[in-house]
């Protein structure tokens, strides 16, 4: 099969996955014959160049993957707030709470990765949260990258479109992780993902991405047959020895019976993760969490605490609805188990 004119490739995408994965895991999937991606919004320039030149020596083709939003401004009001619903598990913990603390853990796409990306020039660069500037876009579309985007509704397809995307990801709700909106953050404008492969089928010239609840062969068929031109899996991915996702979200990702939800708790942006203590306390979404993507800094300490003793309390769980192919596999084996969805049921 061929995808976005890349010879050989499956049309499969393993969605990124920041905090849980790197190269390691994109290569794994690229040498399975599908798309790995690469996160770079928790990358700095050196980190990111050197997960670069790890790709690079695999002769693959691999996307890039970056936030776009922008960065908020500052509201001392609002960070007072989120220090003091957090100050009694410092408490707790015996730790001190600086109001230092809060800095952001996510970087938009800028001149600096722009300038690294050259030195590389990768067959796809991803966006979340929109697109960049005109200028930073041009300076990818200059490499021969193929740009990719994602669309939380039918409207912010049609945007992507009228910015000649390559192809549009349709995130539906099921989806773990961040959500990717950015003409309105109103959750009740988006969707499932089958009903809103099935709107940007019918509207769009260009391929369409399905996201969110991919995780076995079923699932893909189900995206495929609504319309959609290739797929992007995360969680099935989420428990491969080439992840990096932690021993206290690796054990709640076996729970069958967590049920992931929306919460803004971990970054202030929405995302959806399986529940812990801090969103029973402190309820999944709240106002007291600083905007995009300030609430992380003054929960790292926590975090890291609560870690070392085995806990979640206080650790995104991220995670979409269907767990079904999450397993303790390889991740050319989790290839190989969604490719299966490309095939008619008694076609090879």
């Amino acid at each position: 099969m061929d995808f976005l004119g890349l010879p050989g490739l499956l049309p499969l995408i393993q969605a990124p996955m920041a905090g849980s994965q790197g190269a390691r895991l994109a290569r794994a999937v690229g040498e399975a014959g599908a798309l790995g991606s690469l996160p770079a919004a928790m990358l700095g320039a050196d980190a990111l160049e050197r997960e670069l030149q790890l790709l690079q020596a695999a002769g693959r083709p691999y996307n890039v993957n970056f936030f776009t939003h922008q960065p908020p401004a500052p509201d001392p009001a609002r960070d007072a707030r989120w220090h003091k619903a957090l100050a009694p598990y410092y408490a707790e913990l015996g730790l001190a709470l600086s109001q230092d603390t809060g800095g952001a853990s996510r970087r938009p796409f800028g001149p600096e990765s722009a300038e690294v990306l050259e030195r590389f020039r990768p067959a796809v660069v991803s966006f979340h949260f929109g697109l960049p500037s005109p200028e930073l876009l041009a300076r990818v579309r200059a490499m021969g990258s193929r740009v990719m985007a994602s669309a939380t509704t039918l409207a912010e397809a049609l945007w992507l479109q009228e910015r000649r995307v390559d192809a549009v990801i349709a995130q539906g709700l099921e989806a773990g992780g961040h959500r990717g909106h950015f003409l309105s953050t109103d959750i009740s404008l988006q969707t499932d993902m089958l009903d809103l492969v099935a709107q940007c089928a019918l509207a769009l010239r260009v391929p369409v991405i399905a996201a969110g609840g991919i995780s076995d062969a079923a699932s893909v068929r189900a995206a495929m047959a609504a319309g959609a031109s290739a797929v992007q899996a995360g969680t099935a991915f989420l428990l491969c020895p080439e992840a990096t996702t932690g021993p206290v979200h690796r054990t709640r990702l076996k729970d069958r019976d967590a049920q992931p939800t929306l919460t803004n708790l971990f970054s202030g942006g929405l995302a959806r993760g399986m529940s812990n203590r801090l969103m029973r306390e402190l309820g999944p979404v709240s106002d007291q969490a600083p905007a995009f993507p300030l609430a992380s800094g003054a929960l790292a300490p926590l975090r890291a605490q609560a870690e070392a003793e085995g806990r979640d309390d206080f650790t995104p769980l991220w995670s979409g609805t269907n767990r079904a192919g999450c397993r303790e596999l390889p991740a050319a084996e989790i290839v190989r188990a969604l490719a299966a969805g490309f095939s008619l049921p008694g076609r090879p």
